[in-house]
């Protein structure tokens, strides 16, 4: 639960917000059109394509009031080249039914405004930050609690860990968590090592893609001390055939009191990988036990063959 001196901070923060002006609290960051639920990463892909402005289901309801069974409204943050509905268009739905307030943040934008997930990250964990802010005053929660799928969970961390958002967060849960980077099967340092390499990665898929290989400056500095800051709850999903995130153990948290799982512990026969990671049930039934404990429950595994999936994941974002 929220402190009193935490709450009071956030509270400062919400009341600074409605000193800006009101384009300020416009939200392109927030789509509201109502969509269809989706049963795989693929199809929400396809769907997302031709409909940028989709919200997931139950999600982004600005006259949403919590609970007192579920006080925290959850902001679900995306990965990269993706958006709040292809990435969160089957557990938003999940998490409304399971009585939590939902909101999902399309951030990064391009500049050629085809593409999320795209821009430097210190700026999207700022947009995050602001559309938290948002939140708060809508809803008079004292927090939130965010989920983040890949670079999500970067922006995410950032906006907990530096941008003084630990604050109003109560607990981040990472999905295929780029904690400490990845070497996506040895590109990564090929691409490090190749000078302007880095410039062209950045130049193509975004320069938040970039930060995020293993060793980079910006992981650098935002693991130094630690990567985890008190006061917050933190829980890293991670699976050991990520094909992003090499090796998986690059997804976990280092610090003490952070929660690890690694799916295969909890269902051996779940080869779930990284592009198919937000829609597999025990992935899911893991991220909503890390946000409402009271009533968690064991997944019920779903044997997962390696590489399903992937291939249509693909195809889809192409």
């Amino acid at each position: 639960m929220r402190g009193p001196r935490r709450s009071l901070i956030a509270l400062v923060i919400v009341a600074a917000a409605t000193l800006l002006p009101p384009a300020a609290q416009a939200s392109p960051l927030m789509p509201i059109a109502a969509a269809p639920e989706q049963p795989d990463h693929a199809d929400a892909i396809r769907y997302a394509g031709a409909n940028r402005d989709a919200a997931p289901p139950g999600a982004n309801g600005m006259d949403c009031k919590p609970t007192a069974a579920h006080p925290n409204p959850v902001v679900l943050v995306h990965g990269t080249d993706s958006t709040a509905y292809s990435d969160w268009a089957g557990f938003a739905p999940i998490l409304k039914a399971a009585g939590f307030c939902v909101f999902a943040i399309n951030y990064g934008t391009s500049p050629d405004g085809e593409s999320n997930g795209y821009g430097v990250i210190e700026d999207s964990a700022a947009q995050l930050k602001s559309m938290t802010v948002s939140i708060l005053r809508a809803t008079g929660a004292a927090a939130v609690d965010l989920v983040g799928y890949s670079q999500g969970a970067a922006v995410a961390r950032y906006f907990v860990n530096r941008l003084g958002g630990a604050y109003a967060v109560d607990r981040w849960v990472g999905i295929a968590s780029p904690t400490y980077g990845g070497t996506m099967y040895g590109v990564a340092p090929v691409v490090q090592a190749v000078p302007g390499a880095t410039t062209v990665v950045a130049g193509e898929f975004g320069p938040g893609l970039a930060q995020l290989m293993a060793g980079s400056d910006f992981l650098d500095r935002l693991n130094a001390g630690g990567d985890t800051v008190p006061g917050v709850e933190y829980t890293s999903i991670a699976t050991r055939v990520d094909e992003v995130i090499q090796p998986y153990t690059n997804a976990l948290l280092r610090d003490p009191g952070a929660h690890n799982i690694v799916v295969q512990d909890v269902c051996p026969d779940t080869e779930v990988a990284h592009f198919t990671f937000t829609y597999d049930p025990t992935a899911l039934r893991l991220a909503l036990n890390a946000l409402d404990p009271a009533n968690a429950s064991p997944p019920n595994c779903v044997p997962v063959p390696l590489g399903a999936g992937i291939l249509d994941v693909v195809l889809a974002s192409h």
